[in-house]
Parts: C-alpha cells; structure tokens; sequence
C-alpha cells in the first residue's frame, strides 16, 4: 500500500511495503491477513539510511522478510 492511498485488500498471499512511509503504523498491517510479508527500501536519497531502517525492523520483527531491489543495488538501472 502507499501512504496516503484508501486500502481496500486486507489478506492475500503477499504483501509488499515500501519503507519508510510517513503516516503508516506497521503494527496495523501486522494484524491484516497476509501469509508472507515483505519490507523494502524506498529508493530515493537516503536508501542507505531506509536499508538500514529495514534490515532492524526484519530482525525485530520476525514475519518480515527483507525484499531489495538488488538490480539497483548493483547500478544496473
């Protein structure tokens, strides 16, 4: 989901969020219905900072799993 936007799917199979998002509580998608639950880096100036951000929140939190881009990580735009 993006910040901002009207969620209108609370399960499935997957759910991928982008971090970090003003305004979303982490906690709330937590109690939604989702079998795998990813977490990936905003790409924007501060990637380092947002990788960094999401490699603590997957340790500290268990159902994540880290999702990269690594296409970029390796400069292959």
């Amino acid at each position: 989901p993006k910040a901002g936007s009207v969620v209108v799917q609370r399960h499935g199979d997957e759910l991928k969020l982008v971090w970090p998002q003003p305004g979303t509580d982490i906690a709330d998608i937590e109690t939604w219905d989702f079998a795998n639950l990813l977490l990936q880096p905003l790409d924007d100036p501060q990637a380092d900072a947002n990788r960094d951000a999401c490699v603590a929140l997957v340790m500290e939190r268990p159902q994540w799993r880290l999702s990269l881009q690594t296409h970029k990580m390796l400069g292959l735009r």
